[in-house]
C-alpha cells in the first residue's frame, strides 16, 4: 500500500498559531492569508490538512479544549459547590489577563462579527461553551444529592448564570478591563453562593 505524502509542518505548532489568530481576530477577522503565514504552510497544505477554515478553527478549538480541560479538572475538583465557583470565576480572571494570550476567551473572541458565510461558527463556539457549562450542572446535581447544596437549588441554572458570568468577563477583557476588575465581577458573583455551606445558592 503506498504511503501518503508526510506532512512537512508541525501540526500542533500550526494550531497554536491559528488558534491565537482566531483568538485575537475572530474567525472572520483571521483570513487565510494572516492563517497560512503563521502556520509556515501554503494554501494547498490548508486545505489537505484541515479541508477548509472552518475545519482548520474545529481543530483549533479541540486544541484549545485539550488545554482547559486540565483547568476544568481543577475547577470541579473543588471540595464545596462555591469552592467550584470560585475556583471558575478566579481561573477566568487569571487566564483572561493573561499577557502571554490574548485578552478574553477564543470560544467568545473567536465568533465575534462573523459575517456572510460563516453563520455556523457562533454555534460551533456555543456548542463548545455548552460542555463546560453542563460539566457544571453535573458537578452542582452531585453537590444537591449530597448535601452541599439544599433540595430547591437548581444545577442547571447555576452552570447557567456561572456560564454567563464567563461570557462577560471574557467581553470586558478584551475590551481592556483589568484583573482586578475581573475579580470584582468574580467576587460579586459569588455571592450567589451565600454562606458557601449548607444555605447554598441565593438562585
Amino acid at each position: 500500500m503506498a504511503m501518503g505524502r508526510p506532512r512537512s509542518f508541525d501540526m500542533d505548532k500550526a494550531l497554536d498559531e491559528a488558534m491565537e489568530l482566531f483568538w485575537r481576530h475572530g474567525y472572520d477577522g483571521a483570513s487565510l492569508a494572516m492563517l497560512t503565514k503563521a502556520m509556515g504552510i501554503k494554501p494547498p497544505s490548508l486545505y489537505a490538512a484541515f479541508g477548509s477554515k472552518e475545519g482548520l478553527l474545529k481543530a483549533a478549538l479541540d486544541r484549545y479544549a485539550q488545554k482547559r480541560s486540565a483547568h476544568m479538572r481543577y475547577v470541579l475538583a473543588g471540595g464545596t459547590a462555591r469552592d467550584v465557583a470560585e475556583r471558575f470565576l478566579s481561573s477566568i480572571a487569571e487566564s483572561h489577563t493573561d499577557p502571554a494570550n490574548p485578552s478574553g476567551c477564543l470560544l467568545v473572541q473567536g465568533g465575534l462579527a462573523c459575517g456572510a458565510g460563516s453563520e455556523n461558527i457562533p454555534f460551533e463556539l456555543a456548542s463548545r461553551r455548552a460542555q463546560t457549562e453542563t460539566e457544571l450542572r453535573e458537578r452542582f446535581a452531585q453537590a444537591r444529592e449530597c448535601g452541599e447544596l439544599p433540595e430547591g437549588a437548581d444545577p442547571a441554572a447555576l452552570a447557567r448564570f456561572l456560564s454567563t458570568v464567563a461570557s462577560g468577563m471574557a467581553v470586558l477583557a478584551s475590551s481592556g478591563a483589568t484583573r482586578d476588575a475581573l475579580r470584582d465581577v468574580a467576587r460579586v458573583s459569588l455571592g450567589a453562593f451565600a454562606g458557601g455551606g449548607a444555605s447554598g445558592p441565593a438562585l
